[in-house]
């Protein structure tokens, strides 16, 4: 038995298309036909359900249903100008993005950190290895947020900016699991001053004002989620949505995110 690909599927499938009598429903039929045939599979489960053993062809039923499922799917692409095959590939690229993470750090967690600073001198480099000590106060009838390395006091104070206590000021969280579990965040590379000002270029573009505003802006964008899923206590994994808004299709993202989850 020849093993076929879905480009051959696709133009083959595309063969036995009939052009509908009603001129304007090309789309509709197909759509409406991979709608049936979900429908069909859900019954072919339903027996399955309600009979057990008794339905000797369970396993035969759901390889048909999938198989007109996936005729509707080819001719959709198709009138849609779109390539089967490229559709599979992009899909199981977006699953790698998402998942791969776990396979790269099962076989070496080092595999998963890239140290974007290595050719650059001690005081242009993020430290290797720190600690922060963030505490919070009472000043100017609000509460404020301090952190400190070494005692000494780091950045500015931070408030929730906002008319109710949310707590945003702790947000640098964020800034630091950046640094630690990706090795690049522009916003702690500004606090603890070790910008890469020996190279102009870089400093203007990967250390400057814009790299800052995006950096601040996915940390807000994160932070407004996760205070509406309750700071993701006990939730192990995040919308994927979230991680893709946010660029979080980079391996190296979507472990940063899943480490941020267990910090909160």
């Amino acid at each position: 038995m020849s093993i076929m690909n879905f480009s051959e599927y696709q133009t083959q499938a595309l063969k036995t298309d009939q052009i509908p009598a009603v001129e304007g429903t090309e789309l509709i039929i197909p759509l409406l036909g991979l709608v049936g045939e979900v429908g069909s599979l859900m019954t072919e489960y339903k027996k399955h359900l309600r009979d057990g053993d008794a339905h000797k062809l369970f396993k035969e039923g759901i390889a048909e249903e999938l198989g007109d499922m996936l005729w509707y799917i080819s001719n959709l692409a198709s009138k849609f100008n779109l390539n089967l095959e490229e559709i599979a590939e992009d899909n199981l690229r977006k699953c790698r993005d998402r998942w791969g993470w776990r396979d790269s750090a099962q076989i070496d967690d080092k595999a998963t950190i890239h140290i974007f600073d290595n050719d650059f001198p001690e005081n242009e480099s993020l430290p290797r290895q720190f600690e922060v000590e963030i505490t919070e106060v009472s000043k100017d009838n609000s509460i404020k947020m301090k952190a400190f390395i070494n005692k000494q006091q780091i950045g500015n104070d931070l408030t929730d900016n906002s008319y109710t206590s949310d707590g945003y000021r702790f947000h640098d969280v964020f800034h630091f699991s950046y640094a630690a579990v990706l090795g690049w965040s522009v916003v702690t590379r500004s606090i603890l001053k070790c910008k890469r000002k020996s190279n102009s270029s870089i400093d203007e573009v990967e250390d400057g004002g814009r790299a800052v505003a995006i950096e601040e802006g996915i940390s807000a964008l994160v932070f407004s989620y996760v205070k509406d899923y309750g700071f993701l206590e006990g939730v192990s994994t995040l919308d994927y949505q979230l991680l893709k808004l946010a660029g979080g299709q980079n391996g190296l993202e979507c472990l940063y995110y899943k480490e941020c989850s267990n910090l909160w």
